[in-house]
């Protein structure tokens, strides 16, 4: 029995081609929906300057303090998991709507809790508004993006995660100010670091009221029957001079031919999955295991530890974000220029010299509570160094390789199951931390450089280049 050939595509629209009229406009709708993905930094990265102080109010150990730290990413990996059902059910848009109220919620809860136990869970709400943020951001993007421009503007989610990392942190710094230095020092009745989780509520808010200005996805009213309306939000995002009418039925016609991949697709390699997906799965778990969230949610504590006073380790915590940024934008200048892999093993060869340097430098004994100066300006240097070659390689190189290397059929199940093992890989480091720094703080950055070390024989190995090719040829 032969296979009947494929019924022929819908004719072209000229959506390929085409310029919006408006595209400043285009622009806000973009910059609008990457507020999830700013809110998606702020969120993860603002506990950084209130790690000591709930510490200190609720008195506990190192075990306890890394799980009130770390509870926030299994709601990630829900709010991850459930996005895209919620997005396709409801709308993209509300979905939005529903991250901002969840990302509202935790901050005035995280910033008046009752106990350590509600705090962590509106520690867990807020994560799973990042996890919603970290899906639905991504894809609303992509699908409003008139094509001659969607790599431009895919890449204001990143953008706008890494600013409000570093907007987090100097927002910490400024109110550490108003606190006279003192993480629980008081402003207007709460302690500081009750006002650092609280000021989340301003971005939260905004997020939810610049819903209202964006349309919904064209893609997403296609698909809930209302083809007039994605007609004039594909005009507003792409241009008159498109035939409407044949851009729905590309849409239409696409929608159609997706295989909706599922959990056993991966399966039938030696080791359980296939090999392509056991490397995307060390992608991510490289990706967090050579410590990079330590800097994101510890470094004011490592700081404080090894004698640096308050005011100056939320200093530091800013400038690593700014070298974040720094490094996030050459990533993004390279990434198509020199290819993904040279990018990946640079990034690796420098993290594995700066963390060993600051593994030297830890080892030192501490005089007088404090490094000596030596010692003190190389783990400063070398932790800013570490940022940047993680930013301007595995912070953006991860992503890119996830969402290029699997073959079509297995797309979307395999960056989920590479996703899941991320937040695992992610949780096991922010966990870990207080504890294994309280043990051995220099064996523990040695832990963080072997695994750089690791990914470098990894990527030579087993990781192909994907620059240049076609989705259609991966696999």
């Amino acid at each position: 029995m032969t296979n009947s050939p494929a019924p022929p595509g819908p004719p072209p629209s000229g959506a390929r081609e085409a310029h919006p009229e408006h595209l400043g406009h285009v622009i806000f709708i973009t910059a609008s929906a990457a507020m999830g993905g700013f809110l998606f930094g702020y969120d993860s990265s603002v506990i950084n300057g209130a790690v000591e102080a709930i510490r200190d109010r609720y008195a506990i150990g190192s075990t306890e303090l890394a799980q009130v730290i770390a509870i926030a990413l299994i709601g990630c990996a829900f709010g991850a998991a459930t996005a895209g059902r919620i997005a396709d059910r409801i709308g993209r848009i509300a979905c939005m709507r529903i991250a901002s109220l969840l990302f509202t919620i935790s901050a005035v809860g995280s910033a008046l809790p009752f106990a350590l136990w509600d705090l962590a869970m509106w520690r867990v709400v807020g994560g799973f508004a990042i996890g919603m943020a970290s899906v639905i951001g991504p894809a609303y993007i992509a699908e409003v993006s008139p094509p001659a421009y969607r790599g431009r503007l895919a890449s204001f989610q990143q953008a706008a995660i890494v600013i409000g990392i570093a907007v987090s942190q100097l927002v910490n710094f400024g109110i550490l100010q108003l606190a006279d230095g003192e993480q629980r020092g008081t402003i207007g009745g709460l302690e500081a670091w009750q006002w650092m989780l609280g000021v989340m509520v301003v971005p939260a808010l905004l997020y939810g009221l610049l819903s209202f200005a964006i349309p919904e996805s064209p893609r997403y009213l296609i698909s809930a029957g209302k083809p007039a309306r994605a007609k004039r939000v594909l005009a507003e995002v792409e241009g008159e001079h498109v035939d409407l009418d044949a851009r729905v039925a590309e849409i239409e016609h696409a929608m159609r031919r997706e295989h909706k991949s599922t959990f056993k697709d991966l399966l039938g390699g030696r080791f359980g999955f296939l090999p392509i997906v056991w490397i995307g799965i060390g992608l991510s778990v490289f990706q967090q295991l050579v410590g990079i969230n330590v800097v994101f949610y510890y470094s004011s504590t490592l700081w404080q530890s090894v004698g640096i006073d308050p005011t100056s380790s939320f200093f530091y915590s800013f400038t690593s974000s700014i070298v974040n940024i720094i490094g996030t934008v050459i990533a993004m200048v390279l990434v198509d220029r020199i290819g993904r892999k040279p990018l990946a093993l640079i990034g690796s060869t420098g993290m594995a010299i700066a963390l060993a340097l600051e593994a030297w430098a830890f080892s030192s004994p501490l005089v007088d509570g404090k490094l000596p100066g030596t010692q003190g300006t190389v783990a400063l240097i070398a932790a800013h160094v570490f940022v940047l070659f993680f930013a301007l390689s595995w912070g953006v190189v991860v992503w890119v390789f996830l969402g290029e290397m699997f073959p079509n059929r297995i797309r979307a199940a395999a960056l989920g199951v590479a996703a899941s093992a991320q937040w695992i890989a992610n949780w096991l480091i922010t966990a870990s931390f207080p504890t294994l720094s309280d043990w051995n703080l220099s064996a523990t950055y040695v832990i963080y450089a072997s695994f750089a070390v690791l990914s470098i024989p990894f990527v030579l190995l087993f990781v192909k280049e994907t620059k240049g090719k076609a989705l259609e040829e991966m696999g």
